[in-house]
């Protein structure tokens, strides 16, 4: 049985990983922390888990975690997580890292669209956590920054075509749009309920700090420099992210080529699924799940090639890769824990 500990557990993407590691065959959740929370049950605090996790939360303490834990996830805001990592690691305990802080290779890049960087030599061992790209190097690696959701989204539908350079690089377009849970958990009056119900609109728009994570993963897949227009979008539903994508065709790209790419690309990735040509991802058909749905159209008219992908931006879009990684990390069947099927209204 592996042990495991959230850091920053009370938070959506921690109490989405309880959820998750609870039904987890090879796994113990053996500490649980949280700063506001210190000394109240877990189940106190998300009743949902009553009799399932009714752990305290306590303060982090490095020594005291590595010596609860094999492996620890730190879900907490960026600038925090870089502040309790390198104490980690220094105990030998393996870490995956759900804030931007160790998602990038160049730090100047980080530290453009972020802050400072307080560890930057961890970078150069960092592994970016999204398996179906860097399934090797996750499971040689002692630390895995776990990709943000809007990437993940874009960058699965994208990956086949960027390395077959089939697209123009210079014209990919990214429209996404993501529930309100993807804002986090602490107040805020752009995610209130009535600033956020029978509303939909765009922000951050060609300034998310999603684009250069994006880029920078799809730069190293193309061997050379992509830069994308990305335009985020909050609608008023809890969890999900839908994402289309356009990009101009290089040559001839019919749509039966598109669909055969697609499938041989994530023929043996379980938590990809491609749809039949005709057919669209939809949020709900992923929502509670790991799954990807990835559709597409060309349109021929404008020599263009549109992608859709569907993906819940708590699972697939955070805590559930994060457990896909940890089971790669520790040896496990990919699947493990991670089956859980779609709900299905």
């Amino acid at each position: 049985m592996i042990n495991v500990a959230i850091v920053g557990a009370t938070g959506y993407a921690g109490a989405e990983l309880a959820r998750i590691l609870t039904a987890h065959p090879g796994v113990s959740i053996s500490l649980v922390t949280s700063r506001q929370y210190a000394g109240k049950a877990f189940s106190d605090i998300y009743p949902a888990m009553s009799g399932l996790i009714d752990l305290k939360c306590v303060p982090f303490d490095a020594e005291i975690v590595s010596d609860s834990a094999d492996i620890v996830f730190t879900a907490l805001p960026h600038q925090v997580a870089m502040g309790v990592v390198p104490g980690l690691l220094d105990r030998g305990t393996k870490v995956i890292d759900l804030s931007a802080d160790f998602r990038f290779q160049d730090v100047s890049l980080y530290e453009k669209w972020y802050q400072a960087h307080k560890a930057p030599s961890l970078l150069k061992i960092a592994v970016y956590g999204l398996p179906e790209i860097n399934l090797e190097l996750i499971r040689n690696s002692s630390l895995v920054g776990n990709p943000g959701c809007y990437p993940t989204s874009a960058i699965l539908p994208l990956a086949p075509f960027v390395t077959g350079d089939l697209i123009s690089l210079n014209s990919i377009v990214i429209d996404s749009k993501s529930g309100a849970s993807g804002a986090g958990r602490s107040l805020s009056l752009t995610t209130h309920f009535c600033e956020v119900h029978e509303g939909l609109r765009a922000y951050k728009v060609a300034s998310h700090r999603h684009a250069p994570e994006i880029e920078e993963v799809l730069s190293r897949l193309a061997a050379r420099t992509v830069t994308v227009t990305f335009t985020p979008h909050l609608v008023p539903m809890s969890r999900g992210m839908l994402t289309t994508i356009y990009a101009d065709i290089l040559g001839d790209l019919s749509p039966d080529a598109v669909h055969d790419l697609l499938v041989s690309y994530y023929n043996d990735k379980p938590f990809v699924r491609i749809m039949s040509p005709g057919k669209w991802p939809d949020t709900l058909h992923v929502r509670g799940s790991n799954y990807t749905d990835i559709g597409f159209q060309v349109d021929k008219r404008a020599n263009r090639l549109i992608l859709i992908s569907a993906i819940d931006n708590l699972v697939k879009g955070a805590s559930g890769q994060a457990v896909q990684n940890m089971n790669i990390m520790q040896g496990l069947p990919e699947t493990s824990g991670l089956l859980a099927i779609p709900f299905p209204v």
